[in-house]
């Protein structure tokens, strides 16, 4: 047993919690200590972490860099695993260093080609590697000249965001037009081109899409680990085709993604997707991070996660090979737990008791304070929202208890400024 190792994973797929429990089922029995941020409080990830904290709103991509740089001096990071602002970040990997933080990600030059899909398939075509046909679209006119020409070469026509990750804009024109038949069942990605061309006329500005024929199953996910010295550790695809998934070795899906890996230094773990092109294999999409389905290759008797962490402080893996092919599976949701809804603080001591009622006559002149006395003013009830009632000092006070003193003091200020405000004049 080794010494501990500190990882950060910042906002992140809820799906990532395998990711966590992988690296504390490491087979070398090192203990990990997982720090975890996130801007949603419900997020599963924060939960399964020994500690959390919710990432501020609002941040430019240069402040988010200055909080991730104080996130790891703070905590002691050893390993971060960046998602959020993964662009941003990379491009200070010698900052983290400096402080003793190795990034599980690609440099900042890969991570730039793979951000931008048409940059991508420019860059995959210039070496060789199949992409499918496709089209950069900013305006309706240029759209009805990719779908007129796909649908003539018989293809549907599909379109995504030209940057964006996890199928987020991901639509399938057709030329039915809108009826109850789009109402009826689940939602579906299906949308009619009449909508599509009312949308873009609607628009003060112009898109950035990529159009490409709607591609053919199996969808083939080929998880890579590649060390800092650009040579692949790893790579064994996932299949999905409907339901069903499975693991692949197939060298049409493997030698592309190695090739594209060592070709681009795709450092530590990435994600190559690839689907059918009629009966070609073709390259979709790159994931510059790990895939949220990668703790299935667990199936294989592979720990993909603790292997990256290993790279990342240094220490060779060899090359891993599964051991065999897990079975085929299906994917189904499961239960995980979410921290504690915090409640509002109850008062605990017991409250005086009423003044007796007046007895005086009605003649008796009356008069009334200017100002409710000190003792009286003690009795009015104080609730704090969202602090929970073993809460401590410092999250009573709304500051977190590792905030830096510049935070700290900015949200003491604050709170006395509001206190000032709300006192009787």
């Amino acid at each position: 047993m080794g010494s501990r190792v500190r990882v950060w994973l910042n906002r992140t797929y809820a799906e990532n919690v395998f990711f966590m429990d992988q690296l504390r089922s490491n087979p070398q029995r090192r203990p990990v200590e997982i720090h975890a941020t996130h801007g949603d409080a419900d997020s599963p990830i924060l939960a399964a972490a020994d500690t959390a904290a919710m990432e501020p709103e609002g941040l430019s991509r240069a402040a988010y860099v200055e909080y991730a740089l104080d996130q790891c001096a703070r905590h002691e990071i050893d390993v971060f695993v960046p998602v959020l602002h993964q662009t941003s970040i990379v491009a200070h990997r010698a900052e983290f260093a400096a402080q003793g933080t190795a990034l599980l990600a690609p440099p900042s030059e890969a991570v730039a080609i793979f951000r931008d899909k048409v940059t991508a398939y420019q860059a995959l075509q210039a070496m060789g590697i199949p992409v499918p046909p496709w089209w950069r679209v900013r305006n309706e006119e240029e759209l009805l000249v990719a779908v007129e020409t796909l649908e003539a070469a018989g293809h549907k026509a599909c379109f995504k965001p030209a940057a964006g990750a996890g199928g987020v804009g991901f639509r399938v024109i057709t030329r039915a037009p809108f009826s109850l038949m789009h109402l009826n069942g689940f939602p579906s990605s299906y949308v009619p081109l009449s909508l599509v061309q009312d949308a873009l006329r609607g628009s003060e500005k112009p898109v950035d899409w990529l159009v490409m024929p709607l591609l053919a199953e199996p969808e083939v996910s080929v998880d890579c680990l590649t060390g800092p010295d650009g040579r692949v550790r790893m790579a064994v695809g996932r299949t999905k085709n409907g339901r069903r998934r499975g693991f692949t070795l197939h060298p049409s899906w493997i030698e592309p993604a190695r090739r594209l890996a060592e070709a681009f230094g795709l450092h530590y773990l990435t994600n190559i997707q690839f689907r059918m092109y009629g009966d070609e294999p073709v390259l979709m999409d790159v994931n510059t991070r790990p895939a949220g389905g990668l703790h299935q290759l667990s199936l294989c008797g592979i720990n993909a996660p603790w292997a990256a962490v290993q790279l990342a402080l240094g220490e060779e893996t060899g090359e891993i090979v599964p051991a065999h092919l897990g079975q085929d599976y299906a994917v189904v949701t499961g239960p995980r737990p979410v921290r504690p809804v915090a409640l509002p603080q109850q008062r605990t001591e017991a409250l005086p008791a009423a003044p007796a009622a007046v007895t005086e006559p009605l003649t008796t002149p009356v008069t009334e304070p200017t100002a409710a006395p000190a003792a009286e003013s003690a009795l009015t009830p104080t609730v704090t929202p969202g602090i929970a009632a073993n809460a401590s000092p410092a999250m009573a006070s709304g500051i977190a208890p590792n905030a830096s003193p510049a935070i700290a003091s900015g949200i003491a200020q604050a709170a006395a400024g509001a206190t000032t405000a709300a006192a009787p004049a």
